[in-house]
């Protein structure tokens, strides 16, 4: 039909409109901020809505300046045209491809298949009885005329066919279990009071995209949340986002209950595990940080699809930390680090942080 055909030259349009602002959708969180269950809503303000113009034309219906009085006028008419906000809904599975056009990101190739099953329907074969929901109509039909035919009632002039009973089949399925792709998302960050409320904003956007991106290629996505100062604990969502403590960092602790959380629940053998630290730098002291890099070397790295931190600049972090990790692992390619100075840098953190398609 047109309709649908001139429907999905818009999308189109919207697409390609979304994939040139990329960058700017990437680094607000107005878009994470619109996110549904399933859909992300999207304003689009430049695309223009056609407006009426009205000449100078001194008669006809409508003439006179349009300008009421009394109870309920409005306010001054101005000669400027109004801005438009037109908002579009995608899927977050679309953004996700848009994003992967864009930054031209390798597919994840899962490396291994969750324990945790999905058990599915398969069809088999055909009996005499069964619920009337799994009734074959075409083989309750055709039994119905064979037994018109060998009955000698069947009337081609007018075929009518009438099942009784003993005509009914039902389809029969045998449930079957199948193991699912899956991957668990680790996000860690640190809470201390050198980390403001801006770069948690900047986290929120990145998780958002991280995120999306990786449930593009499993079946099953857990994810779980931690957060540190001198203590780490494991918090939902919202905490996660939201709080700020005032100590000091030690981010070891972040790694060992990370640890803790995956030797318990998550064997790297059935799991794609996938570990994600945001700080600004700043840790305790030089044996703890000596202590993390041996937590990454022994456990976390190893167990990992990919171990990821992204330093966000803070006027008050150090920015030492991710000197430490690069110094050490400069050849372990399941490291990857990323520095976010500010929000625009967010798009070029993604990319860096997904480039392996690990």
């Amino acid at each position: 039909m047109r309709i649908d055909r001139d429907l999905g030259r818009f999308r189109d349009i919207v697409r390609g409109k979304v994939r040139r602002d990329l960058r700017k959708h990437m680094s607000s969180n107005e878009l994470v901020g619109k996110q549904g269950k399933k859909l992300v809503s999207i304003p689009l303000p430049q695309i223009g809505i056609p407006r009426l113009r009205y000449g100078d034309n001194k008669k006809g219906v409508g003439q006179g300046d349009g300008q009421g009085e009394g109870p309920g006028q409005g306010q001054e008419a101005g000669d400027a045209p109004g801005e438009h906000l037109l908002e579009v809904e995608f899927t977050v599975q679309e953004l996700a491809e848009i994003m992967g056009e864009e930054l031209e990101l390798p597919r994840i190739e899962p490396k291994g298949e969750s324990q945790a099953q999905t058990t599915k329907n398969i069809y088999k074969g055909i009996a005499k009885t069964g619920p009337e929901s799994l009734r074959h109509f075409k083989r309750t039909y055709r039994q119905a005329l064979r037994r018109t035919i060998a009955s000698g009632t069947f009337n081609p002039e007018r075929p009518v066919i009438v099942p009784i009973k003993e005509d009914k089949r039902y389809r029969t399925f045998v449930p079957e279990t199948r193991p699912r792709s899956a991957a668990v998302i680790l996000y860690m960050m640190d809470v201390s009071g050198s980390m403001g409320q801006e770069q948690k904003e900047i986290v929120r956007a990145q998780a958002f995209w991280l995120d999306a991106w990786i449930r593009l290629h499993y079946e099953d996505v857990e994810t779980r949340f931690i957060i540190h100062d001198a203590a780490a604990r494991e918090v939902d969502r919202d905490t996660f986002f939201r709080t700020r403590e005032s100590g000091g960092t030690l981010i070891s602790s972040a790694y060992k209950l990370a640890i803790e959380i995956l030797e318990k629940e998550y064997p790297r053998e059935a799991w794609n595990i996938y570990p994600f630290h945001f700080s600004d730098g700043d840790n305790w002291s030089k044996s703890d940080t000596q202590l993390c890099i041996q937590l990454l070397r022994d456990k976390l790295i190893p167990w990992s699809n990919q171990f990821s931190y992204a330093q966000v600049d803070s006027q008050y972090g150090s920015g030492q930390f991710i000197k430490d990790l690069e110094g050490t692992f400069v050849e372990e390619d399941k490291v990857v680090t990323s520095r976010v100075p500010s929000r625009d840098a967010i798009m070029d953190s993604i990319k860096t942080l997904l480039a392996a398609g690990r």
